[in-house]
């Protein structure tokens, strides 16, 4: 299996129907951007070896969250992979009051705002 194949199993379990949501958001723009994001992103990072897919989330959420507010839909679409992955609400809680530290307090408390919109979805 190659890498796009690899990414593209491994994001439809994570994030059903996001390749297809990119190309007809994006592909009259940026032709094939969907599908090497699926490649890049889960195919050679999210599906490496060296990380469970757990402690990815963990330092995913945890840069979305110090990068701030501007990151919300990012942020909240990994949290909800994060969840799927098997982090728990507190988990997750826990990485991006982490946050507070490095990105300050504003970006963690947008952080855990995205947090529970995603937690009130579920």
């Amino acid at each position: 299996m190659n890498t796009t194949e690899r990414g593209r199993a491994l994001s439809e379990e994570l994030n059903p129907g996001m390749e297809d949501a990119l190309n007809e958001r994006y592909g009259h723009l940026v032709p094939g951007m969907a599908e090497g994001v699926v490649d890049f992103a889960y195919g050679r990072q999210y599906a490496r070896d060296g990380l469970d897919l757990k402690s990815r989330y963990i330092a995913t959420i945890a840069a979305l969250t110090a990068l701030g507010g501007h990151t919300k839909p990012q942020l909240k679409v990994n949290i909800a992979g994060g969840r799927k992955a098997g982090l728990t609400q507190q988990e997750i809680g826990e990485v991006i009051w982490q946050m507070a530290l490095y990105g300050g307090f504003p970006a963690a408390i947008n952080g855990l705002n995205a947090a529970l919109e995603v937690f009130d979805a579920e």
